[in-house]
């Protein structure tokens, strides 16, 4: 995946939410995340499932944030539809936008209105273009790194140490095959110093930690052969971001 300056079932609770990775079946969502415990709040992947209620809003989104949205609007009880878009598509930033407008057409009509949980990422502009064609909003931020530290924080990172990797929870989490395989680097590790020899340290921004994703990390740095700095970031910036253009579309 670009590196700048570019789920298991589970229910809780007892109340009438739902999280759905909508099933097209019936009354019955297939169900997907945690539920919420506001009632009557629901969290939708898009589906058309028969009785389920009407969203208020579709989110095409990014699959590295994907999981975080879900987990934030069924906390905050939001009326969504979440459509997420394949992650490996930061390697290739210019087919960002033709997944989008596909998944906003596929959407059109479900929802009044529509988000694009995306930063640029690359896109130099297209995807503005694409919000501003389809009435879309858009988040802030150049990448989605500045959705977790803030713009400012990441542009100092570089401005100190040009050659940072960047880390998130979903990269640590899936490095292997996001940025190995779809490198080809598990085929071809010879290439590794061609794609990552000019780096000099490895920054982990940390939204939710865990000693496994810490150990995971540290393994990551290891095969780098650089230091790991953990920089704990959380969600906050990402939660207002997405509820100022829910709130603002209201």
């Amino acid at each position: 995946m670009s590196n700048y300056p570019t789920d298991p079932t589970s229910m809780t609770g007892s109340s009438s939410s739902w999280v759905s990775d909508g099933g097209s079946g019936g009354s019955s969502p297939r169900v997907s995340r945690a539920m919420t415990a506001s009632s009557g709040s629901w969290v939708s992947d898009g589906g058309s499932g028969g009785s389920s209620p009407r969203v208020s809003t579709e989110i095409v989104t990014c699959g590295a944030l994907a999981g975080h949205i879900r987990d934030i609007a069924a906390r905050r009880g939001w009326r969504v539809s979440v459509r997420s878009l394949p992650a490996a598509l930061h390697n290739r930033p210019e087919k960002i936008p033709h997944f989008a407008e596909r998944a906003l057409l596929t959407a059109g009509g479900q929802a009044p209105r529509t988000i694009l949980a995306y930063a640029d990422c690359g896109t130099y502009g297209t995807l503005d273009e694409l919000a501003e064609r389809t009435g879309a909003r858009r988040l802030p931020g150049l990448h989605c790194y500045d959705l977790f530290a803030g713009p400012e924080r990441i542009r100092a990172m570089f401005h100190v140490e040009p050659g940072t990797y960047l880390l998130t929870d979903y990269l640590v989490r899936t490095f292997d095959h996001t940025v190995l395989a779809s490198l080809g680097l598990d085929r071809y590790p010879e290439l590794w110093p061609d794609y990552f020899g000019h780096y000099t340290r490895v920054v982990w921004l940390a939204q939710e930690p865990t000693p496994a994703l810490e150990a995971e990390a540290a393994r990551i740095a290891e095969r780098f052969g650089l230091p790991l700095t953990r920089v704990d970031t959380g969600l906050d910036r990402l939660e207002s971001a997405l509820a100022a253009l829910i709130e603002e579309s209201e």
